[in-house]
């Protein structure tokens, strides 16, 4: 049996979406173990992930953010092939995103975006 992931836009409703991903998680665990070497923290302003990646270098390691989601990538040149992508349930200010690689251990410090309210008063004649 083989499990493509899908990546589904936001059209979609929550509560689909929040099943898709339990049932991905479920897959994952049950074929791949639990234990990914991922961890997960969370705070009122950001997010830390912390992925263990040993023996891959600063020089061979990208990280891009595009919205909600993060892809960990290494290059071609790498001693470890390693790629992944993360889904978010909020926004990810990219600006004020950290990555460190100390002793093999990735580290992500992922600010939430805060959000911008658009209204504006519009007058009645």
């Amino acid at each position: 049996m083989f499990f493509a992931p899908v990546h589904r836009t936001r059209a979609y409703t929550p509560a689909a979406r929040s099943f898709d991903r339990s049932f991905e998680r479920f897959l994952t665990d049950s074929f791949f173990g639990a234990s990914s070497g991922l961890k997960v923290e969370q705070d009122d302003k950001s997010w830390t992930l912390s992925l263990d990646l040993p023996g891959v270098a600063k020089e061979h390691l990208s990280v891009d953010i595009e919205g909600a989601v993060v892809r960990i990538e290494t290059a071609k040149e790498a001693t470890r092939p390693f790629k992944a992508a993360y889904e978010l349930p909020e926004e990810i200010d990219a600006e004020a995103t950290v990555a460190t690689l100390e002793n093999g251990v990735l580290t992500l410090k992922l600010a939430k975006k805060v959000p911008v309210s658009t209204s504006r008063k519009v007058e009645v004649k």
